[in-house]
């Protein structure tokens, strides 16, 4: 058996299948190529394919520099490698997800689920995504099309998702983090470039990454009744993490912190109005909620829903699709039908609103060509995107659909937990260390 290991024709057979595999997984003949450079690697050792690694004589002494240098360019290929077609790692820097994912959650997202997307802009400097000293960390000089190879699976509704964020192609030097179409919306566009800008433009697979669930995917109608979704005429399972937000009374009191954190609720957005008196808006689970209302100091919880847009906190310049017309809100929305790629729908000067990103953005179609035709039919599917914490999660309610080439992949597993409010060790949540999802 150490005889077959060593021998080098076992060794360019066992690699050659592993990279064969892999061309016929990539559906790019051109890569074939690469089964010449693993017979020279392996059987003519004609050239020196790590150029960089110095040839050492007997008894000469090693350059720590050299071997420091061979080893980084290693862990670059075969990082890189890793991140673009098998796993990748990810932030949740937000409480959008909570109860179900933490902020300071750090997570491995597997792109073998939905098949990995091959970069549309390759040149970027390894380990980064989109920035880098306050400066974009990529070059648009090479763009290539969108292409998707082969994953285990397509995006199920329920399955929670890593993608990249819609409104995110346009950035706001001075704001960087605002949703720079909202703001625009809000105060118009020449103010906001004024303020906050200039701009810059991202393409899709550099935009910022965002995690949501999906409730709902091409083809379904989605609706949302006092919080609750409903997809295609049927309510749909509530997750044990999602949240709602409830007004909770009290006799007069503060409830007890160490009795708010054993419930898991977040501290850092709670706080106490005496002229209730009592916490106005408390995002709790169904059993969470079950455990509040027994509170011996609670009066009562009444949830804190939507039904009005002109009395609602969101406006409809925040609501998609943006109408002053469309009596939507954050708690009651739709239906709403998911564009799925071959569908065809009429197309009118009323329902273009909710289509003319899609075919303006995302497709690069002419919209006054669409509408005097009279129809659009579309060229990828579409999903809606919701956080489990519904009252404190800017999603697809505000900024409509995520396109199937914005799909990053799925949450695998939670490799580290930390809450940054608190310090070291007490911030380290064990109990979420590889907690598979």
């Amino acid at each position: 058996m150490k005889d077959i290991i060593r021998n080098r024709w076992a060794k360019f057979i066992f690699w050659a299948l592993l990279y064969l595999l892999w061309v016929i997984w990539l559906g790019s003949w051109w890569w074939l190529a690469g089964l010449g450079v693993i017979f020279d690697i392996f059987i003519t050792r004609k050239v020196r394919w790590n150029f960089w690694k110095k040839r050492y004589k007997e008894g000469e002494k090693h350059s720590a520099a050299n071997d420091w240098l061979d080893a980084v360019i290693f862990a670059v290929i075969v990082v890189t490698f890793i991140n673009i077609f098998f796993f990748q790692s990810f932030k949740i820097p937000s409480s959008s997800m909570e109860s179900s994912l933490f902020t300071g959650d750090r997570l491995f997202v597997s792109k073998l689920t939905y098949g990995p997307r091959l970069p549309q802009t390759p040149l970027s400097i390894p380990f980064t995504h989109n920035v880098i000293f306050g400066h974009e960390s990529y070059s648009t000089a090479i763009q290539r099309p969108y292409r998707r190879l082969k994953g285990l699976r397509t995006v199920q509704a329920g399955d929670c998702v890593v993608f990249c964020f819609p409104d995110g192609d346009t950035v706001l030097t001075k704001a960087p983090v605002e949703d720079y179409h909202t703001l625009v919306r809000m105060l118009g566009r020449e103010n906001v470039i004024r303020r906050f800008g200039p701009v810059i433009v991202r393409p899709s697979d550099k935009k910022d990454h965002y995690v949501k669930r999906c409730v709902a995917v091409a083809g379904d109608t989605l609706c949302v009744r006092d919080g609750l979704v409903w997809r295609n005429g049927k309510q749909q399972e509530v997750w044990p993490g999602v949240q709602l937000s409830y007004a909770v009374t009290t006799t007069g009191h503060r409830l007890n912190p160490k009795t708010l954190d054993k419930l898991g609720l977040n501290l850092g957005e709670l706080w106490y109005d005496a002229t209730l008196p009592g916490y106005p808006m408390m995002a709790l689970t169904a059993d969470g909620l079950e455990q509040v209302r027994a509170l011996n100091n609670v009066v009562s919880v009444v949830p804190n829903i939507d039904r009005d847009p002109s009395t609602s906190m969101d406006g409809p310049r925040m609501i998609f699709p943006f109408t002053e017309n469309s009596g939507w809100t954050r708690d009651n929305f739709g239906p709403l039908w998911i564009p799925a790629k071959g569908a065809t729908v009429a197309l009118t000067e009323e329902n273009l609103p909710l289509y003319a990103r899609i075919i303006r953005d995302y497709e690069h179609a002419d919209i006054d060509a669409a509408l005097a035709e009279g129809s659009y039919t579309f060229r990828q599917d579409y999903y809606f995107m919701m956080g489990d914490n519904r009252h404190n999660s800017l999603d697809s309610r505000y900024w409509g659909f995520v396109p199937e080439d914005h799909i990053v992949g799925r949450p695998a597993v939670i490799w580290l937990s930390t809450d940054a409010g608190r310090k070291f060790p007490r911030n380290i949540r064990w109990g979420r260390f590889f907690k598979f999802l």
